[in-house]
């Protein structure tokens, strides 16, 4: 008897072990999530908002500076395509850190981004920066996802209106 708890521990232990590997190759992961950014960036020189709203899954969220939350794709791509109507919009960001779940489901990137636009109230060309931090999900396609993505000004108050 006491042998066969014995080898129904080790059997346990052994599938725990097994089921806990990592399902993940996390650094194809990073550099998906790193391809992924870096298209991200090319794709807001097309002012294209149906191509920018894409990199979001259906329930995201997008918080900015200045702008009450955008919850779901369709709220994101209304509130994307108000932004590149805008001549004067640029924007890039860069990723100083991203990080892969060990399941490979989730992973976040953080970093800063400098933002050229007009300043609703002024009229003016105004340029923010700050940090971001976006949060993603793997699709059932096996696509990166942004389900969150914030970005925090940096710039004093009254230097941007963003």
């Amino acid at each position: 008897m006491k042998r066969w708890i014995t080898v129904a521990w080790m059997t346990m232990a052994i599938a725990m072990a097994i089921g806990c590997n990592r399902v993940s190759d996390t650094a194809a992961d990073v550099q998906a999530i790193q391809e992924t950014e870096k298209q991200w960036n090319q794709d807001y020189a097309s002012k294209d908002a149906d191509k920018l709203a894409a990199y979001y899954s259906d329930d995201a969220v997008l918080m900015a500076p200045g702008m009450a939350p955008s919850v779901g794709r369709e709220s994101i791509r209304a509130t994307l395509k108000a932004m590149v109507a805008d001549p004067a919009l640029s924007l890039k960001f860069t990723a100083a850190k991203i990080d892969v779940a060990g399941s490979g489901d989730l992973g976040y990137t953080r970093g800063a981004y400098v933002m050229t636009m007009t300043d609703p109230q002024t009229k003016k060309v105004v340029q923010d920066h700050g940090s971001y931090v976006t949060t993603y999900r793997k699709d059932t396609e096996g696509k990166w996802k942004a389900a969150a993505d914030i970005a925090t000004s940096e710039a004093a108050p009254g230097q941007s209106s963003m």
